[in-house]
């Protein structure tokens, strides 16, 4: 996670959390890639897009797979096509879910800004594979 203060009291980090811009936000949003992905593009982890298929790994929706519908910044959030709840007059209304409980299976890769991060990430990585093969 994005480092958001110097302070360690709990009140401060949520104080920092709920008031972080959106080019922060942005990076809390983040989710691990499968394995598969993982070895295709050599990127850990990205942030969450609409679009991008997800498999969610803990809770009650444990093992659902479905497409991202909504990204909300503002409560650190994502909505996933098939995950809702029911409201008292029965109408269905989205689950919000925290990226850090989902997994991308499958990027949505028609932006150019998307590639060329998968890209530089991917040289850094493979570099810093590299120095550590040559120290040790």
């Amino acid at each position: 996670m994005a480092r958001l203060t110097q302070s360690k009291q709990p009140r401060k980090q949520r104080r920092a959390l709920f008031n972080a811009p959106l080019h922060v936000r942005q990076k809390l949003v983040t989710a691990p890639l499968s394995r598969e992905l993982r070895e295709k593009y050599g990127v850990k982890r990205l942030p969450v897009r609409k679009g991008d298929k997800v498999r969610i790994m803990r809770g009650d929706f444990k093992g659902h797979e479905g497409e991202v519908v909504r990204v909300d910044l503002k409560r650190i959030a994502i909505y996933v096509d098939g995950v809702t709840i029911k409201k008292a007059d029965g109408t269905p209304v989205f689950r919000p879910i925290h990226p850090s409980n989902v997994m991308i299976i499958d990027l949505k890769l028609d932006d150019e800004w998307r590639r060329k991060i998968i890209e530089r990430r991917s040289k850094h990585r493979a570099g810093q594979q590299e120095a550590g093969e040559q120290q040790g």
